[in-house]
């Protein structure tokens, strides 16, 4: 009996052993990749202190332009911050000045600030897929739609997103962004182009295997 127990400790030991070299990767931040909220509303998903590329995300949630974007190549952006290949920082605007489009853009992106950061994402992905249309006739993005796209996520904010306490804030900060269009994608201050819809292109231009033509 004393012989099992003993083998059974060593084994996990081992395993604990295991476990701590399979997250103690050479050149990994001590801290880790996480997403976090800065003061301006943007959220940035990186290792703290890295000196990876820093990729800037401007999108409106109400742009169909920005769903089709994210539905290509945001699985490989979140893949390469994981890996800490890239710094992402996703920044919430409201471009249309047109109704219903500027209305539903500043109700999604208000509901955005409320959210957690451990739910931010999921919640990002929730508006895409609630995102009104057809573009430019629809109106969406109701408080009830976005609380409840908020508990989907796994956050319970209800009175703040119905109250809308951060839209005042959220176009504040909009107006301080000059941006012709939304998607605009830079990578170190550079504009990309067509291979920011691409996952394939955008993943070598960003760990350097290919160039940005300017």
């Amino acid at each position: 009996m004393m012989k099992r127990l003993v083998a059974v400790a060593i084994a996990c030991v081992a395993i604990a052993v295991l476990g701590v070299l399979a997250f103690s990767k050479p050149g990994a931040s001590s801290d880790g990749v996480r997403l976090a909220r800065q003061v301006d509303g943007s959220m940035v998903l990186g290792e703290r202190g890295s000196d990876a590329p820093v990729l800037d995300v401007y999108e409106d949630f109400d742009c169909p332009v920005c769903k089709d974007m994210h539905a290509k190549v945001d699985a490989t952006i979140q893949k390469l911050a994981r890996e800490g290949k890239v710094k992402v920082v996703f920044h919430q605007v409201t471009i249309f000045q047109d109704e219903p489009m500027r209305s539903n853009s500043i109700r999604a992106a208000a509901a955005a600030r409320c959210v957690p950061e451990e739910s931010w994402l999921a919640f990002r992905d929730e508006l895409y897929d609630l995102q009104p249309a057809p573009h430019g006739v629809a109106s969406g993005f109701t408080v009830a739609e976005l609380v409840q796209a908020a508990r989907k996520a796994g956050a319970s904010v209800d009175e703040c997103v119905t109250s809308q306490s951060y839209a005042e804030q959220h176009l504040v900060e909009t107006a301080k962004v000059q941006l012709e269009g939304t998607p605009t994608v830079l990578l170190d201050g550079r504009q990309l182009g067509g291979e920011a819809f691409d996952p394939q292109a955008l993943e070598r231009v960003i760990t350097g295997g290919d160039g940005i033509e300017v």
